[in-house]
């Protein structure tokens, strides 16, 4: 996975409105269907009600990848609740991975 900077996917995500926190979810998904997770398309983060899917997918993913470090019930509470800040809490996990 490639390294990311926390603090500035968050501060991105806030001066970009939430568009580079949608770049920062598709570039993410990329690397975690490389590494055999099975996350649908990005672009059905976009139709409400099939993104709550998505977002539930992506969090499995990140389960997956990080061998349950990170679990994807948590990790869809936080993309659920704190939105962009969300970032600051699983990309230290997703930054551990080589």
């Amino acid at each position: 996975m490639q390294q990311r900077s926390p603090v500035t996917i968050v501060l991105l995500g806030f001066v970009t409105c939430g568009i580079y926190q949608l770049i920062w979810m598709h570039q993410v998904s990329e690397e975690m269907r490389a590494r055999g997770a099975e996350i649908p398309p990005t672009w059905h983060i976009i139709i409400p009600i099939l993104n709550l899917l998505w977002m539930w997918k992506w969090a499995q993913g990140v389960e997956k990848v990080t061998n349950g470090a990170q679990g994807a019930a948590m990790t869809f509470i936080l993309l659920w609740f704190l939105g962009p800040i969300s970032a600051f809490m699983i990309q230290p996990k997703l930054n551990e991975l080589r």
